[in-house]
């Protein structure tokens, strides 16, 4: 019941499409332009660096919401407490990638997986954030740094939850590995066009003008 409450509780949150919803106070539907996503990446494509930054946060933040309010409702389950942030992690990112009042067209999770980082662990948080700036800032390719941080994120979760850092009970340890490996593969599938894009060098990088 837990994880279900969880992922329900995420998945609301995960509708707050800042983007979408940033783009029609401007008079514009941010899907019908760039990539056609309603992520951050597409906004500061079409829209500029401050409306990136507004509907980053807006991402972010809706992910550190949710998992706050999952930290007060099951503070007296420490030993699971961990486990139910992925799981409303998870929802959050399903409701933010797939809408049902937007025809389940929303964005890639990227930046809401930022928040979720920033919730459970400010180490692999860290980590990631070094990585993605220093990969951006070379290759100049978004969706490069993204992927990166998905896997990277994978690695600290089993990482540091093998090192027993998030008091995680015996049998919640499994469960807890494979709900972060679905968190990243869910990423790293959500940018499958672009991997394509990467390999074949027809990838947009950061800068280039807006379609």
């Amino acid at each position: 019941m837990e994880r279900g409450i969880c992922l329900v509780l995420g998945y609301v949150f995960g509708l707050f499409q800042t983007g979408y919803l940033y783009s029609k106070s401007q008079n514009m539907d941010i899907r019908n332009y760039g990539s056609g996503n309603a992520g951050s990446t597409n906004v500061l494509r079409v829209m500029g660096k401050k409306a990136a930054l507004i509907v980053f946060a807006g991402d972010a933040g809706k992910m550190i919401l949710a998992c706050v309010l999952t930290g007060l409702l099951f503070q007296k389950q420490p030993e699971y407490l961990y486990l139910y942030l992925l799981y409303t992690g998870f929802g959050v990112i399903l409701g933010h990638n797939f809408p049902f009042y937007m025809g389940f067209k929303g964005g890639k999770g990227i930046a809401a997986s930022a928040g979720l980082l920033a919730s459970l662990d400010w180490r692999v948080m860290l980590i990631c954030l070094v990585v993605f700036v220093a990969t951006v800032a070379i290759t100049r390719y978004v969706s490069l740094g993204s992927i990166l941080v998905m896997i990277l994120f994978f690695i600290g979760m089993c990482f540091y939850g093998y090192r027993g850092d998030y008091g995680l009970a015996a049998g919640a340890l499994p469960e807890f590995y494979i709900v972060a490996a679905v968190i990243s593969f869910m990423g790293i599938w959500r940018h499958r066009t672009n991997i394509k894009r990467l390999l074949t060098g027809t990838e947009n990088k950061l800068g280039a003008k807006k379609e």
